[in-house]
């Protein structure tokens, strides 16, 4: 590009990037929340989300959740409100919240289940840097519930 008057320069052409609120949190099913419940969750996000240009993914495997969603800051905003007061999962643990301009993650997808890697890595992480004492007890109570089951590769719906 050139620096004649009338003609963005390179650091100006970032305009095209949206400006995204990102939520990232894992938690434990409520008793009697399994693999059915979580498909319906799956398929109510992806009727909402699309709606409210919300996207993400969503991991779930021996009772606990953890997920990814990005969008406008104000549909965000009622989403994770509408996820603390959600009764079929508890000891949320936010992982990070931030808002940046970017290009987002998950573009095409109004809500996806993937596969499970290694959750107790990405966790134990978490409980490494985590610094809030009831993040630091409910990190600890999620693992310590993974530890006493496997942990199941479950398939994207």
């Amino acid at each position: 590009m050139s620096d004649e008057p009338g003609f963005p320069r390179d650091a100006d052409l970032d305009y095209a990037a949206p400006t995204l609120s990102t939520f990232v949190y894992c938690s434990r099913a409520a008793e009697g929340v399994g693999d059915v419940e979580v498909s319906r969750i799956i398929e109510s996000a992806q009727r909402h989300n699309l709606a409210r240009n919300i996207t993400g993914v969503l991991v779930f495997s021996s009772g606990v959740f953890f997920q990814l969603i990005e969008g406008p800051a104000a549909q965000m905003h009622n989403l994770i409100a509408s996820l603390h007061g959600d009764p079929r999962h508890y000891d949320i643990v936010p992982l990070d919240r931030s808002e940046e301009k970017r290009e987002r993650l998950y573009p095409n997808w109004g809500m996806e289940r993937v596969d499970v890697d290694d959750i107790r890595a990405v966790l134990q992480d978490a409980l490494g840097s985590a610094e809030d004492e009831n993040n630091v007890a409910a990190l600890g109570r999620i693992l310590e519930h993974l530890a006493s089951k496997p942990l199941d590769s479950l398939g994207r719906s």
